[in-house]
């Protein structure tokens, strides 16, 4: 474990140093209406693909743009080169990288670096979840009418506005309010370090909740679908339905869920 946490180490810097570099000057392509892409994301995760491949020659990898390899090998690496793309395209600083490693299809090892606040958020199975080296816990809210929530909405926001809206009007009107940072990833890191209390959000990819899940479970918390369910080994369907909770209102949070969706 001492050299996959090496790794991680280096790659969450090198990563974290090429987003700050190209931070306020980017070029942006598009690979859907709302879906952007800079030369940020690629040149991160070209760094840290090439570094992984270079230690772990039999490792799988899977990265957000359009890496794959070894997908069924024992380790596997699930990387986001930069998670809030469209913030950063905007000189907004709410990004993020985020790397998780998984043994047979858990998260064992994760890492979200916040380069413009200077945070790494890190987590290993078994030994809890980190803030700059220091230990992290969830908050100990204890009903929903006392939380802070946050949530994202998917890139088919446009064509089901008002489907994700009305699951965000029932949340505001329970809690004490609710937030939208665009970065699942530090979403779920902010779950972690207890900023937040429940977290919310449909259609997201392995890439963008495998090291958050990590950091919410070892920090104390709950992630689960919108059934209750845990994800279990199955990692290609990590995200899909995510909900984040510091536990104590979880149950809360998924009777609303169910209402709105009809379940």
């Amino acid at each position: 474990m001492r050299d996959f946490k090496a790794a991680l180490g280096r790659a969450l810097d090198g990563a974290g140093r090429i987003l700050l570099r190209h931070f306020g000057r980017v070029s942006v392509r598009y690979k859907g209406r709302a879906d952007l892409l800079t030369q940020a994301d690629l040149q991160s995760q070209a760094f840290i693909v090439g570094l992984l491949e270079n230690r772990f020659p039999l490792h799988g990898i899977v990265a957000e743009e359009k890496h794959r390899r070894r997908e069924d090998a024992d380790y596997l690496w699930v990387i986001d080169p930069l998670d809030g793309t469209t913030n950063y395209a905007h000189g907004y600083p709410a990004a993020c990288v985020s790397i998780a490693l998984l043994f047979r299809g858990r998260p064992i090892l994760a890492g979200v670096h916040d380069p413009f606040r200077d945070e790494r958020f890190t987590a290993e199975r078994g030994r809890g979840a980190r803030l700059n080296g220091r230990p992290m816990r969830v908050s100990r809210a204890l009903r929903l009418s006392e939380s802070l929530l946050l949530t994202g909405f998917a890139y088919d926001r446009a064509e089901r506005s008002r489907f994700y809206v009305e699951f965000y009007r029932r949340f505001m009107v329970k809690s004490h309010d609710v937030r939208r940072s665009g970065s699942a990833s530090l979403d779920m890191a902010w779950i972690a370090s207890g900023r937040a209390d429940g977290y919310w959000e449909f259609s997201l990819n392995p890439w963008d909740v495998s090291a958050g899940s990590l950091l919410v479970e070892e920090a104390g918390g709950r992630v689960s679908d919108f059934s209750g369910q845990s994800w279990g080994i199955d990692w290609p369907r990590f995200g899909r339905e995510t909900l984040a909770t510091n536990g104590r209102i979880h149950r809360e949070m998924l009777k609303i869920l169910k209402a709105g969706a009809g379940k």
